[in-house]
């Protein structure tokens, strides 16, 4: 296929009409469904455009928001039609939505009336609601996400990151969402469910109340906040404007522990309806909508929070503090790091300004771990690090000896059977995408033993690709 700049007249069945925007890795165009007569915005993400080492993290994510978001059908959710690929692109077409991200009002600093907070809120609780009782949980709601329709409904995008129940494509990454507006357990790579979008929804309820974050500053330090350290209440971020009200919903949405947060987004909803006890609109007010409509972008963000960016330039090399070698005080991290996350870098820089002695550093950053298996744990890798020289800690390079200890048969020739078989049990793990993967990897493939490895590759979750092969029957 052409290059980006080149008019695109097709894709697949769909005629292109215009482009609606653009973004680094692809185009958003307006197109048209010949065969059900209807407008259709189709999003596309160019190949060739990918850095190598992320292009398997983000097609699976591309992927990911088409399974997620193609099984959900409800007025505040954009609806997923398709999801197609070829040698160039991947694309999704889904529906035409006329409006602007929620974050676009932040740019311009509008200022919500209590209604619209109302309205809003009520409009995004209750489909997250829904989107959680069809086990959809979408993992990075944001003002990004969160679109405003020049009607003054809401619609919510971008189930790239989604978790599904039952599914392989359950997780990408370890850690996954956008800084600010994760939950503490998504920072630490604990099980993520419903109540980390309640957390999320949370913020924005913050947000659009106070007109700031909660938590704020560089990606490290929104990291450590959000685990250790509670934001002001509304009321006294933004005083005098009634939001007493709303402490409480705020503080309970927040909550550290998922178990401490509201038990769904139906019970947050109805608890702010009740602190508003007014009728409230099904709609965000003419008044305050914005009616000329943003060029449409497209954002795959790295998945590590870390690399994440917030608008900032890239900042230089941290220094570390002084009486420290900074390759001794990375080690230390990575050791944290399996305990508490990415906000190891925070926790470690911090400690490390108030001793210069390595075991002191141990201890004063044991304390943080709530289990006493976790500090003893983590205590042992003080001996670690005074013992092990840097280079001995080195991975085996790949292809080295002892690196795959299976055994391999004799090769067994692929068969028209041998892929209507892989398509069965590859659709009971990613749905309709399957017949897109198997295409690809029997074009690759071979053998039967290496095309079931290439589609294992497919599933995110190591468990889910070993049962995979076992399945079908390939043995290790």
């Amino acid at each position: 296929m052409a290059g980006q700049n080149t008019i695109i007249e097709r894709l697949g069945k769909y005629e292109v009409t215009e482009v609606l925007g653009k973004g680094a890795m692809g185009v958003v165009y307006k197109a048209f469904d010949p065969h059900i007569r209807r407008v259709v915005a189709i999003k596309t993400i160019r190949k060739e455009l990918i850095a190598e080492d992320d292009a398997g993290q983000m097609i699976a994510r591309f992927r990911n928001e088409a399974q997620a978001a193609g099984r959900l059908s409800h007025p505040g959710i954009v609806a997923v039609y398709e999801y197609g690929e070829d040698d160039a692109l991947s694309y999704i077409a889904m529906e035409y939505v006329q409006g602007n991200a929620l974050r676009e009002y932040f740019n311009r600093n509008t200022r919500f009336e209590e209604r619209d907070v109302v309205s809003i809120m009520g409009q995004l609780l209750d489909a997250l609601e829904y989107s959680h009782e069809q086990g959809v949980v979408h993992r990075d709601i944001k003002p990004a996400n969160i679109i405003i329709m020049t009607n003054g409904k809401l619609k919510i995008a971008d189930f790239g990151i989604a978790r599904i129940d039952s599914s392989s494509l359950t997780q990408i990454g370890a850690v996954m969402g956008t800084p600010g507006y994760m939950a503490p357990e998504q920072y630490s790579g604990e099980t993520v469910d419903w109540r980390a979008d309640i957390f999320s929804a949370g913020v924005v309820l913050y947000q659009l109340l106070t007109g700031q974050k909660p938590f704020s500053g560089t990606a490290e330090s929104v990291a450590y906040r959000i685990c250790h350290e509670n934001p002001p209440p509304p009321s006294q971020a933004d005083p005098g404007r009634g939001w007493e009200r709303y402490d409480q919903a705020i503080a309970t949405a927040l909550a550290k522990a998922p178990g401490a947060r509201y038990p769904t987004a139906g019970v947050f909803r109805a608890t702010i309806l009740d602190a508003y006890a007014a009728p409230v609109s099904l709609a965000v007010s003419e008044e305050t909508v914005i009616s000329e409509v943003a060029p449409t972008t497209i954002r795959l963000e790295p998945t590590q929070p870390s690399q994440v960016s917030s608008g900032a330039k890239t900042p230089a090399k941290t220094v570390p503090p002084p009486g420290w070698d900074g390759v001794v005080l990375k080690q230390v991290e990575a050791h944290l790091a399996r305990f508490v996350g990415p906000v190891a870098k925070v926790m470690v820089r911090r400690a490390a300004t108030e001793t210069s002695e390595i075991a002191a550093l141990y201890t004063l950053l044991a304390d943080n771990l709530s289990s006493p298996g976790e500090k003893k744990a983590f205590l042992a890798g003080h001996v670690q690090t005074q013992a092990t020289p840097p280079a001995l800690s080195e991975k085996p390079k790949p292809g080295a000896p002892g690196t795959d200890t299976r055994q391999r048969g004799p090769a067994i020739p692929m068969t028209p059977e041998t892929v209507e078989q892989a398509t069965r049990l590859l659709a009971s793990y990613l749905g309709p995408i399957a017949k897109v993967v198997i295409k690809k990897a029997a074009a690759q493939a071979s053998d039967r033993r290496q095309f079931y490895e290439i589609l294992a590759k497919s599933l995110s979750n190591e468990a889910d690709r070993t049962r995979f092969l076992q399945d079908a029957g390939i043995s290790f």
